[in-house]
């Protein structure tokens, strides 16, 4: 079944100016709204990817008239996370600094996700925060990694069941370059705990294109 997406205030706005004005740049729909155009950002990526708009370099962004039932957006959305997405690389929160560079290295991946003992998830830490922390005066074969890690609440995640496209705008919202998937259940006692099931990264959306393009 085709899930539509339910647009917010601005970007409803956004497909008002471009229907408007179009073609029209990002920078003169955001000095429109009165917003900066970084801010924009996650709703023009959004818009046209459900097929709403259409973005052609040095030209700008032009409404397309069937962008609500197109058939890239039905297309996309009949795609789940769970479709698309790969093997999570996890470490336990005792791990080492060091094994962690390891693991990131041996895996090839940008990102690792911290479990518990109960490899619950706990934390996330990414390529940037292993070598900010090398540049530092720190023993790293004894330092653990959840010293480092971004914990809960701070994590995004993402479900199978979500939309490839409600993937893609978290991504793009919160500027990472992977999701953990999770299932989330009710532990003891009342515990809410979300089990790592796989990831979704830029790399596997990139795929998804082009194996579309092809067939």
């Amino acid at each position: 079944m085709v899930k539509i997406i339910e647009l917010n205030e601005r970007q409803e706005r956004i497909l008002e100016i471009v229907k408007n004005h179009g073609p029209i740049t990002g920078e003169s729909i955001a000095e429109l709204l009165q917003v900066t155009r970084a801010a924009l950002r996650p709703d023009l990526a959004v818009l046209t990817m459900s097929g709403y708009l259409e973005a052609k370099p040095r030209v700008g962004y032009t409404y397309k008239a069937d962008g609500a039932s197109n058939e890239i957006k039905k297309i996309l959305n009949q795609y789940r996370v769970k479709d698309i997405m790969s093997m999570a690389v996890v470490v336990k929160e005792k791990c080492s600094i060091y094994d962690a560079i390891v693991t990131l290295f041996l895996e090839d991946t940008g990102t690792i996700f911290v479990v518990d003992k109960k490899n619950n998830l706990v934390g996330i830490v990414s390529r940037k925060d292993l070598l900010k922390t090398t540049l530092g005066k720190v023993d790293i074969h004894q330092m653990p990694v959840s010293v480092i890690m971004t914990r809960m609440p701070n994590i995004i995640t993402a479900a199978g069941d979500d939309t490839v496209v409600e993937a893609v705008k978290k991504i793009v919202e919160h500027e990472v370059d992977a999701l953990p998937v999770v299932r989330r259940f009710i532990g003891q006692p009342g515990e809410d705990n979300l089990e790592v099931v796989g990831r979704i990264t830029k790399t596997n959306i990139t795929r998804l294109f082009l194996d579309l393009a092809f067939k």
